[in-house]
């Protein structure tokens, strides 16, 4: 007896089907990442909201007069304008240049300072305390010496940048080094590695997130350095951003020395997000800490 056919349903061929799977599998992981991002997106945008309305409401309480602590709004307003001046822009430039310019500066010394007295406990104990107290010591102390010695110029600030950073990336290094486990150490030498191929392939792989640690430490140092530096060296050829809040301030103009203020805090927050978030979260995700993205 013959089976009548069902002309209701529509049954696709075997390539097809499996070419529409393949296309879900190819959509879901666009969908975690979108979803990872809005999850990690609105807590931020939640504190800045936060901030904004904790702001405002200190305006309305009548604390301070509107000309000393205006509100938000004409504070973005101002901010919008000196964006499209071009003068915020190219003072924000400068401001990254120096940065970019200490900060790797105190990257290659740190870090050779520490990969050369992490595994030396002669050089270490000679060595180590001393990076200890550099590190402590505030940014502020340099400047009479780095006038002195540079003069009321660019070597100046770059001077006290990298005192600010080297230190902490130093320490990163030898922090790092300290939590090795030691039987890492052992098989890698019980497989051959000796001189710079130990330290290329197994002890500083293996030092990473301290590294990665101090490194972040350092911007922060070397960050707040250079805004140190810019409100005390200032020079009328280079208007960066210290030059512009040291100038607002002169000029009681309590708008463009907040809108400069957020544009400090923008750049502060985008480097660590963007910039040492992501390297923590790849380093953590290499070594299954967290979850592979699908």
């Amino acid at each position: 007896m013959a089976v009548p056919e069902d002309k209701g349903t529509a049954v696709a061929p075997p390539g097809e089907e499996l070419a529409g799977l393949d296309a879900l599998e190819r959509q879901a992981p666009a969908r975690r990442r979108a979803g990872r991002l809005a999850a990690s997106a609105w807590p931020k945008l939640a504190a800045v909201g936060l901030v904004l309305l904790v702001w405002q409401i200190v305006v309305w309480t009548g604390w301070r007069p509107d000309y000393v602590l205006p509100g938000p709004l004409p504070v973005l307003a101002r901010l919008w304008e000196d964006l499209l001046s071009g003068e915020l822009i190219k003072a924000t430039g400068i401001t990254l240049g120096r940065a970019a310019t200490g900060y790797a500066l105190a990257l290659v010394i740190g870090t050779t300072i520490g990969v050369a007295v992490a595994r030396r406990p002669f050089l270490r104990t000679a060595v180590a305390s001393a990076v200890t107290g550099l590190q402590t010591m505030p940014s502020i102390a340099w400047f009479p010496l780095a006038i002195l010695l540079f003069k009321l110029g660019e070597g100046a600030i770059l001077f006290v940048v990298v005192l600010g950073a080297a230190p902490s990336i130093a320490n990163g290094v030898i922090s790092g080094v300290d939590h090795v486990p030691p039987l890492l150490l052992k098989a890698g030498r019980a497989m051959g590695a000796r001189g710079v191929p130990f330290y290329r392939h197994i002890l500083l792989p293996a030092a990473l997130p301290g590294f990665v640690a101090g490194l972040k430490q350092g911007w922060a140092f070397a960050w707040r350095s250079l805004m140190a530096g810019e409100l005390l060296v200032i020079l009328a050829s280079r208007p960066s951003l210290g030059v512009r809040l040291q100038f607002s301030r002169e000029l009681s103009d309590a708008e463009g020395l907040l809108a400069t203020m957020l544009v400090v805090l923008l750049i502060g927050i985008v480097v660590d997000a963007i910039g040492f978030g992501a390297v923590e979260r790849t380093i953590r995700r290499n070594r299954g800490l967290i979850d592979h993205p699908a």
